[in-house]
């Protein structure tokens, strides 16, 4: 092979990329992940530019830890590193019990440890349940929440009074912002480069914006600029944070589990289960991944 010939090679034949779409029952529903389950020598200047060429919200890479089921799991997106996917945390599960058995996995990530269990359903599928770092719930300051609604073309009349807004973690951070209906979450329509400036500045991954349609059922969408994608259709990370967030404000009690329903109004609709236990202050997201193509 010339010089020229390798300058111009796919930065993805250096390792096996798989697909997988996190959080669906088929490839065209919930959000598409790239999987490298063997990232043993690739650089960080490889690893992004595989996830630029798969174009997928994130793209994750594994290398095998010391210990049966133990990995080092790094993530990125199409323009930089992210500490933290559930999505991507899902899928890579999913693939690697495709090819040894249904079980557990620890990965280690930048956020900590989480820990992901795979079982078979009844209806055939894999189900991934990852738990969570230990969560955090923070205030917004006033001008943060006004500038973030300047940017969304958002009114405070928009807002839900029940859910007022606060910054969640459990392995990254997202500002959750509840609207009253299901009209106005339909409709979005932002200030892309405003708003990955101001995420960038607070080190925000997403916003997650919420519509709660029963106690424990809520639509959910996830602007992620920072990641050069307007939209994630189903965001593992973030449902996590919106659990330790209902948590916190009282919104919901312990024990329970929460439908989030994500991708609608993208055409790739997805579910995504979280649980939360009282003894327990992390929080599990659960859902099912398949292969594209």
């Amino acid at each position: 092979m010339t010089d020229d010939a390798t300058a111009t090679a796919s930065p993805s034949a250096s390792a096996e990329v798989l697909r997988y779409a996190a959080f669906a029952t088929r490839p065209e529903g919930g959000n598409p992940a790239g999987v490298v389950l063997d990232a043993t020598g690739l650089t960080d200047r490889q690893m992004l530019a595989i996830a630029a060429e798969v174009g997928y919200s994130e793209t994750a890479f594994l290398t095998a830890g010391p210990v049966e089921g133990a990995y080092r799991v790094r993530y990125f997106s199409p323009l930089a590193e992210v500490p933290f996917c559930g999505h991507a945390t899902v899928a890579s599960a999913v693939a690697l019990a495709e090819r040894t058995a249904p079980g557990r996995y620890v990965f280690a990530t930048a956020a900590g440890d989480v820990p992901v269990e795979v079982e078979r359903g009844a209806d055939g599928l894999l189900r991934a349940t990852l738990t969570s770092v230990e969560p955090k719930v923070e205030s917004v300051p006033e001008a943060d929440l006004a500038q973030a609604l300047a940017l969304l073309r958002w009114s405070a009349a928009d807002l839900d009074p029940a859910l007022p807004p606060r910054v969640g973690y459990a392995g990254a951070r997202h500002l959750v912002l509840a609207v009253g209906t299901r009209e106005r979450l339909a409709r979005l329509d932002y200030d892309f480069d405003g708003l990955a400036d101001f995420m960038r500045a607070r080190d925000l991954t997403t916003l997650q914006l919420v519509w709660r349609e029963a106690p424990e059922v809520f639509h959910v969408r996830d602007p992620f600029p920072v990641g050069g994608v307007v939209e994630d259709p189903a965001t593992g990370a973030a449902a996590a944070a919106f659990g330790a967030y209902l948590r916190e404000l009282g919104a919901v009690a312990a024990p329970t589990v929460l439908t989030l329903h994500q991708g609608e109004d993208l055409g790739r609709p997805g579910v995504l289960r979280v649980e939360l236990r009282a003894e327990d202050a992390r929080v599990r997201v659960s859902g099912t991944a398949v292969a594209i193509g």
